[in-house]
């Protein structure tokens, strides 16, 4: 018969002593992570933050340049369009000046248009068609 020998006390002590270094080892790794993932999440929401900031920022400079632009934009406007402006006025006093001309022109020689039209209407001088 084989007999069976006990374990001794002592080893048993040292898997007590290395098991609850082991569990204090990871607890301080699991405290480590921890940590750690306080820090990750600082620095997602920190560069959550600085990504708005920065998006506003963008919003806020493009703003500017366009206010900028349009002013730009309606200050050339307003000196070319004074140029149009008096472009038509001399446009329309010049054309105002040829219908005047026309209009005398055709007060003046009215009377001789009408008995020229009349003659033509009443003088008629019949021709016979030629033979081909």
């Amino acid at each position: 018969m084989v007999r069976r020998q006990r374990p001794s006390p002592a080893p048993q002590n040292a898997n007590r002593t290395q098991s609850a270094q082991n569990s204090a080892g990871i607890q301080t790794l699991l405290d480590a992570e921890r940590e750690a993932s306080k820090i990750v999440q600082k620095a997602r929401e920190f560069r959550t933050k600085r990504v708005k900031e920065a998006r506003d920022e963008a919003k806020k400079e493009i703003a500017e340049y366009k206010a900028s632009k349009d002013d730009d934009f309606k200050k050339f406007e307003s000196e070319h369009s004074r140029g149009n402006k008096e472009a038509e006025d001399e446009a329309s006093k010049e054309a105002d000046s040829q219908i005047k001309t026309i209009r005398a022109a055709g007060q003046k020689g009215q009377a001789a248009v009408v008995k020229n039209l009349l003659g033509a209407v009443f003088e008629v001088n019949p021709v016979p068609p030629s033979e081909a």
